[in-house]
């Protein structure tokens, strides 16, 4: 591969079905996992959110040092997303007393500013063009934000609007549907509806995840988290060893 290609190239991947899988997967991931450091190790969300910060910042620092797209750099770097979203938000939500509403309103809001922000700096949004350092930031921070209101918003529609964790589950993938048919079917901005569906997985997975570990008594399956975690590790490592992820090319 020459120079002139390599430059051509994002360090973020190609979007296609299965990076959607391995989103989704992620997400239910990040919410079986935060809540087994905070939860069931007893940690507390506090020290939870500390512990996966500290992964996040480690794992950022690791991908801007970078010189190309590393499928599991990458991963790992979403993964600490979800976690210390999770955490972070249930911190927010119950610790602090916000409410559901008032932590989704809140990060709603914080994650408008940060698109705004990358948007007048580098004007776009489009994740093809995350090749240089401040890019990148940008995009994590735009991520971090959104992985955080996903937590918020599956927990405000599950227990404060009584939807219910499947209830739930079908708001957010009839929710995505409309989306994907946008996408095919409408011409609004690509850029828009991809940050629309990046967001709308988040608390697809945040009830699918407290779907699996939450007791019978509360709607769930009273699955382990510690087992749910594993399994969901497991075939997110299948997913990127057996289906080879490209690097997106950047728009000119």
């Amino acid at each position: 591969m020459d120079n002139t290609t390599k430059r051509s190239l994002s360090k973020v991947p190609e979007v296609t079905a299965i990076f959607w899988i391995i989103k989704v997967a992620a997400t239910t991931l990040g919410e079986t996992g935060g809540d087994t450091v905070s939860m069931s190790m007893n940690l507390g969300y506090l020290v939870g959110t500390a512990i996966f910060a500290a992964i996040f910042l480690v794992a950022v620092a690791g991908q801007i040092r970078a010189k190309g797209f590393h499928p599991f750099l990458y991963w790992t770097t979403i993964i600490a997303t979800t976690t210390v979203g999770t955490t972070l938000a249930d911190f927010a939500d119950r610790s602090l007393g916000i409410g559901y509403a008032g932590g989704a309103s809140l990060l709603f809001t914080l994650l408008l500013a940060s698109l705004f922000i990358w948007y007048r700096s580098l004007g776009t949004v489009s994740v093809d063009s995350i090749s240089s350092p401040k890019a990148e930031m940008y995009y994590w921070m735009t991520i971090m934000f959104s992985q955080t209101l996903g937590t918020a918003l599956g927990d405000w529609t599950a227990d404060t609007a009584g939807l219910g964790y499947g209830g739930s589950a079908v708001v957010f993938v009839v929710l995505l549907a409309l989306v994907a048919a946008a996408y095919y079917w409408t011409n609004i901005s690509s850029t828009m509806l991809f940050w629309a569906a990046f967001i709308l997985t988040r608390p697809l997975g945040a009830v699918v995840g407290d779907f699996l570990d939450k007791p019978l008594s509360h709607g769930g399956l009273a699955l382990s988290r510690y087992s749910a975690t594993v399994a969901l590790l497991v075939f997110m490592l299948t997913c990127i060893l057996f289906f080879k992820q490209r690097a997106a090319e950047k728009a000119h």
